[in-house]
């Protein structure tokens, strides 16, 4: 298998009802444990890198390893470019081979995002790519006001976003929230559904962590095809990774760097490997991989 086409993915598991993790890669560790994860199951993945993250590693450092990476997988893997605002990294992360983009107009009044998204669509099918937007506002408190309706997705909205834009897939705001939440997101499957039911592409989850299992399976039964997945999982390394240090000092074992890699890619493969089960993906390739 190889690099592939995230819309291609994407509309297979929409048809059969279950959900690709994308999982946000800012390390080589997370990009070996991201595909040793989908390769033990059997499942496709998307790997993701934020504009936001450019503080941590620039685009042109890792996005070319991604992508070989994915080149070099037994699985397929999508490589995505997300929460794009700068059309310049856009346009970097398309001509590096990513296979999808995320422009996110989602703060601007809507004729200026519906013009903003209009103009990455043409670029990128022009080179083969999937562009995914936002419409609703995923907010990044990891808190979510119930009451702020103009936060939400607005279901006839989402008809005239598709129909303007030609999008391939759109990330939906009904009450997910991005980092590790401070309160109980109140999830509104019924505006999700008919969503769904009025678009023609897949939908995407954006504040993927954090969810229970149930949560996860009733958004994906509603529509959800694509769910971004960083926050739990760069927590969950962080954590792991002290505790093992306290342990390694408590019996005077010596420890490197290399140590901190290892155990990095152990932790991402198991917490990915966990998430492609919830999300019904494990499997799927089944008599399909090389």
């Amino acid at each position: 298998m190889t690099l592939v086409n995230t819309k291609k993915i994407l509309e297979e598991a929409r048809i059969k009802k279950y959900a690709i993790g994308a999982f946000n890669v800012t390390t080589l560790e997370a990009i070996r444990g991201i595909i040793a994860a989908a390769e033990q199951e059997k499942s496709p993945v998307i790997m993701e890198f934020a504009q936001a993250h450019e503080k941590f590693v620039p685009l042109k450092t890792i996005g070319p390893i991604m992508v070989q990476a994915a080149k070099d997988a037994k699985v397929p893997v999508a490589v995505h470019f997300d929460h794009g605002t700068d059309f310049q990294l856009i346009l970097q992360a398309l001509k590096m081979g990513f296979t999808s983009v995320m422009i996110d107009g989602a703060a601007l009044p809507y004729e200026e995002n519906v013009k903003k998204t209009q103009k990455v669509v043409e670029v990128a099918h022009a080179l083969g790519a999937t562009v995914e937007a936002e419409l609703g506002r995923v907010e990044d408190s990891g808190s979510f006001q119930c009451q702020e309706e103009d936060l939400y997705t607005n279901p006839k909205m989402a008809i005239d976003f598709e129909k303007q834009t030609g999008i391939d897939l759109l990330a939906v705001s009904f009450g997910t929230a991005h980092g590790l939440y401070i309160e109980k997101p109140c999830l509104d499957f019924e505006r999700l559904k008919e969503i769904s039911q009025s678009v023609s592409i897949p939908l995407v989850m954006h504040g993927g962590s954090g969810l229970l299992r149930e949560e996860y399976q009733e958004s994906i039964s509603k529509g959800i095809c694509k769910i971004n997945y960083y926050s739990d999982l760069a927590h969950l390394v962080a954590k792991e990774v002290a505790k093992r240090l306290m342990e390694a000092e408590k019996l005077g074992k010596e420890i490197y760097i290399h140590d901190i890699s290892t155990w990095s890619i152990e932790i991402i493969q198991r917490d990915v490997a966990e998430k492609m089960k919830i999300f019904g993906s494990t499997g799927v390739l089944e008599g399909r991989m090389e």
